[in-house]
């Protein structure tokens, strides 16, 4: 298992999600509780009244709300199949692939580091460094829009911080530094991955300036199970259209 919950995880049905951080949910004994929602996104697909939910609690006495979304169980028509909604949950999953070896392309650096200042007052989600090499910077999204079957996307709405991402990743690429995008899919049914151009046209035309400046992109699956992300597996990425995004 590359990254597992701290805790059981305790089943309950999704009533609502509102105001982005809050979902009400229906525990097995019929009592209704307010969870924290830990994703600031639009998550089309995900917040069906009635779905199969997953809770982990917080060890902090102290917290206002105790217990977390996780996952969700959705099914596209080839089978149930469990979606990782929390957004802090990439960063580690992805360092801790990379200290495994289960990242080939990201391999052979001797350091890792999170959270490094960079660029335009920026923080990069991982540096990678090594003496014999130039610095690598990784950037992180999570994922887990998926409109038909087999094609995960991203972003589920428009993102104006993604955006400045790019453009600070791009200037890095120009200075001589290696700067990688990385797409970590929270669900095991992803076969390819794309730009949701329709959602967010802007952030395809900065995807495809970013390469064009040197940018590499990456996209990685992770079967989510109720004990955590299952090994990563990589999946192909398909360039935004020639109409740079607009529809």
């Amino acid at each position: 298992m590359l990254m597992r919950f701290p805790s059981q995880l305790i089943e309950a049905r999704l009533i609502k999600r509102y105001k982005r951080f809050l979902a009400d949910v229906e525990l097995a004994g019929g009592e209704v509780v307010t969870a924290h929602c830990a994703n600031p996104g639009a998550m089309l697909g995900l917040t069906t009244p009635g779905s199969r939910v997953w809770l982990s609690r917080s060890a902090n006495a102290k917290r206002k709300l105790p217990l977390s979304w996780e996952l969700i169980e959705v099914d596209l028509g080839g089978g149930p199949t469990l979606v990782g909604i929390n957004t802090s949950s990439p960063n580690g999953a992805v360092a801790a692939a990379i200290e495994s070896g289960l990242i080939p392309e990201l391999s052979g650096y001797a350091s890792l580091r999170r959270e490094v200042r960079y660029a335009d007052n920026s923080r990069i989600d991982i540096l990678l460094e090594d003496p014999a090499r130039p610095p690598c910077y990784v950037e992180i999204k999570n994922v887990h829009l998926m409109r038909q079957a087999g094609l995960a996307e991203f972003p589920d709405s428009v993102t104006a911080r993604g955006a400045k991402h790019l453009r600070a990743l791009a200037q890095t690429a120009s200075g001589g530094a290696r700067a990688v995008m990385v797409y970590f899919i929270q669900r095991g049914d992803a076969e390819r991955f794309a730009l949701a151009q329709d959602i967010d046209p802007t952030y395809a035309r900065g995807f495809t300036e970013a390469t064009a400046a040197g940018v590499e992109a990456l996209a990685i699956a992770s079967t989510v199970t109720l004990d955590g992300l299952a090994p990563p597996r990589g999946v192909p990425v398909q360039p935004p259209g020639p109409n740079d995004g607009a529809h």
